[in-house]
């Protein structure tokens, strides 16, 4: 995936970032460290520039993110009880307190998630759904998402820059934090799925 990458930002430059970075946005396993790192780089020897590269990855994000916020500004709360109603809701032990409470969570906390989650691995992209979802302020939303992205972005680009010719460690080094912050991702929503499983089959016992 990397060469195919590095051929579309080649060819296409700051439309190529803005595209790259939007899919990257609605399907995760693309990989943002290996498009910005490249663009880091390609600002010594192209005519790419730092504050191009930031902007059109910025705005690729954004643009990403949107699509995702707009999905899950469709996922209402009847269309989500009627999934907790269902088969599959009855499997997986879902309540419609559950709803409840991820929604009051989100409004709580939608904010500080929001800009935080952008710095996460997958998070930075699934955060977006709930967005939408709580039906969130979308001038909120593209403001916290334009400032989280902003920052990721200029960072990454930054070190792609200064890792010159030696690019592609700093984009496998990222790469590597990026894949130790899923697994404990993946564990942490297998334990707490664990727990919570256990814990309604006590109270229902």
């Amino acid at each position: 995936m990397e060469h195919y990458i590095i051929n579309f930002v080649n060819d296409f430059g700051y439309l190529g970032i803005v595209l790259l970075i939007a899919l990257e946005n609605v399907l995760p396993p693309i990989p943002s460290e290996v498009i910005l790192t490249f663009a880091g780089f390609m600002t010594l020897s192209s005519n790419l520039t730092i504050w191009g590269s930031v902007i059109a990855a910025t705005i690729g994000a954004v643009l990403g993110a949107i699509i995702l916020y707009v999905i899950g500004s469709y996922l209402t709360t009847e269309r989500l009880s009627k999934i907790v109603d269902s088969r599959l809701g009855k499997i997986l032990r879902l309540k419609h307190s559950d709803i409840t409470k991820t929604h009051g969570f989100f409004v709580k906390h939608g904010a500080k998630t929001i800009f935080f989650g952008r710095f996460v691995p997958v998070i930075r992209s699934l955060i977006s759904l709930p967005a939408g979802m709580t039906k969130m302020s979308w001038k909120s939303f593209a403001l916290l998402t334009t400032l989280g992205t902003l920052i990721w972005n200029l960072v990454l680009i930054l070190l792609g820059r200064a890792a010159g010719e030696a690019w592609t460690e700093v984009s496998a080094t990222i790469d590597s934090y990026s894949s130790f912050v899923l697994i404990g991702i993946i564990g942490l929503i297998i334990l707490g799925g664990t727990l919570y499983y256990f814990k309604r089959i006590k109270v229902k016992s």
